[in-house]
């Protein structure tokens, strides 16, 4: 099996965690807490070209709710991005995934984000 399959799948239940935290606080009109669980989503799964997109997507949703045009057309971009450019490692570690930071801006990563990405990778050899 491919090392990014590999990871894909070490790291997707926590990228599916976030995911639903983030739906959850959604429910419960925590919007800017729901868009921190997505960011983490986006650290957690972006180096795995079928999470990154699908957390983009989801950025795209929680955008489209709040009516926020700008975020809307910055994840169209940020979509097209994670599904051409994610398989050549063209992604900017730690970078959170919003309009409110350059789509090319390497970011620090949270310590128990680092410790969930660290746990996923020692199992790809």
């Amino acid at each position: 099996m491919l090392k990014a399959n590999i990871f894909t799948r070490n790291i997707r239940p926590y990228v599916e965690e976030e995911l639903a935290l983030a739906r959850n606080e959604q429910n419960y009109g925590n919007k800017a807490v729901a868009f921190a669980h997505l960011e983490n989503a986006h650290v957690l799964g972006q180096a795995s070209t079928r999470l990154h997109v699908k957390v983009h997507v989801q950025m795209l949703l929680w955008a489209v709710k709040q009516g926020k045009i700008g975020e809307i057309f910055g994840q169209l971009f940020r979509i097209a991005g994670a599904a051409t450019k994610t398989a050549f490692g063209l992604v900017p570690t730690g970078n959170t995934g919003g309009t409110n930071v350059s789509p090319f801006k390497v970011m620090p990563i949270k310590p128990e984000l680092d410790r969930i990405l660290k746990k996923a990778r020692s199992y790809e050899n």
